[in-house]
């Protein structure tokens, strides 16, 4: 992740600077070297970093590319950087000739933006004519950060860059080609699927039709794809969405408000009622009993029930809040305790004043 954030910073660098950068000097200080640095290589340690390496082919001196990454006194990688507004393809011919002349196996053409990795998979100690990894730092996938931490200073091996090279080279011209087929069918891309339905004579006239209909049916192929995917991604995103409702439905409650608890709640409200507006007493009901509450403060509490048991009990409490229980045979004897509830009333009103 922290490669990832330096590479999205050098691209946020680039859409900032890049008009004010008019030389190509300027382009590899501003682009090219942040890139370097995101390697986790030093461009000020002249062990790792060579700037205008020399580059010498037979008679021809003074041959120097723009830099050179060392690991253990022997190159590793050298880099072609040209200007941001310049394109690339006019320029790897120069790289190649430097490629033949070094002990590299890799070598970078860059303007800053594009970025272009060779090596010599078809020829040893020849740089191949096509880049085996190729992307646009401003528009740079997670698959690209994959292979592009393959060069940092602290992953960097010769032998799985090398040998990981040839696949993705292939595959990349492999994609090209079926892109190439699915905007416009080749005639032999036609003919194959044509002799795999197509029991008559392939005429030209046939061909032509066959021509569009491999094109269309491609086309609906990948658009079904694209809407298989979709829509799986809809199902599971809904099916996640209904076990978090699930997830966070309340768990029932084992709380059960009897009528017997209620009817003795109205007895006790009937009772208390001559000292105390009826809006202020309240109930709330527990597992374990069914409390009588001033103003549904549980610190205030007036008096308790507890009829789900096999004994049933009236609690009443004494000035300092200490409960006691009374056994009652029924909630008709609730009568019975009128003074004690009247008088625990007195003891709030005592206290406020």
């Amino acid at each position: 992740m922290e490669f990832q954030n330096k590479i999205k910073a050098i691209a946020d660098k680039i859409a900032l600077l890049k008009e004010k950068i008019e030389t190509e000097e300027s382009t590899k200080h501003a682009f090219v070297l942040p890139f370097i640095h995101a390697l986790g290589y030093d461009s000020f340690n002249p062990t790792e970093v060579v700037p205008e390496f020399t580059a010498d082919l037979g008679l021809k001196k003074g041959e120097k590319v723009d830099y050179a990454i060392f690991q253990d006194n022997i190159p590793i990688l050298i880099i072609e950087c040209k200007n941001w507004r310049e394109t690339l393809d006019n320029h790897n011919s120069q790289l190649f000739r430097y490629f033949h002349v070094t002990k590299t196996r890799f070598s970078l053409l860059t303007n800053g933006i594009q970025y272009r990795f060779y090596t010599d998979l078809e020829q040893t100690n020849k740089m191949d004519v096509k880049p085996f990894l190729e992307f646009d730092i401003t528009k740079v996938k997670d698959s690209d950060i994959h292979e592009i931490l393959k060069f940092h200073k602290s992953n960097f091996d010769v032998n799985k860059i090398v040998d990981n090279a040839s696949s993705l080279k292939y595959t990349k011209e492999i994609k090209k080609c079926i892109s190439e087929e699915l905007i416009s069918p080749s005639f032999e891309f036609s003919r194959l699927f044509a002799n795999k339905v197509y029991s008559g004579r392939l005429t030209e006239k046939v061909m032509n039709e066959f021509t569009e209909l491999v094109h269309k049916a491609f086309n609906q192929i990948i658009g079904e794809k694209v809407n298989d995917r979709l829509n799986s991604a809809l199902n599971k995103e809904s099916e996640k969405q209904q076990e978090d409702i699930v997830e966070e439905k309340p768990a029932e409650s084992k709380i059960i408000t009897t009528e017997e608890e209620l009817d003795g709640f109205r007895i006790i409200v009937a009772i208390l009622r001559r000292k105390l507006p009826v809006e202020r007493i309240n109930h709330r009901d527990t597992q374990s009993y069914f409390g009588i509450l001033l103003d549904d403060n549980n610190r205030k509490p007036l008096c308790r029930l507890y009829l789900n048991t096999s004994n049933k009990y009236l609690s009443v409490f004494d000035e300092n809040k200490k409960e006691t229980k009374i056994t009652i045979d029924s909630i008709d004897e609730i009568y019975k305790y009128e003074s004690q509830l009247l008088s625990t009333v007195d003891y709030y009103i005592e206290d406020k004043n």
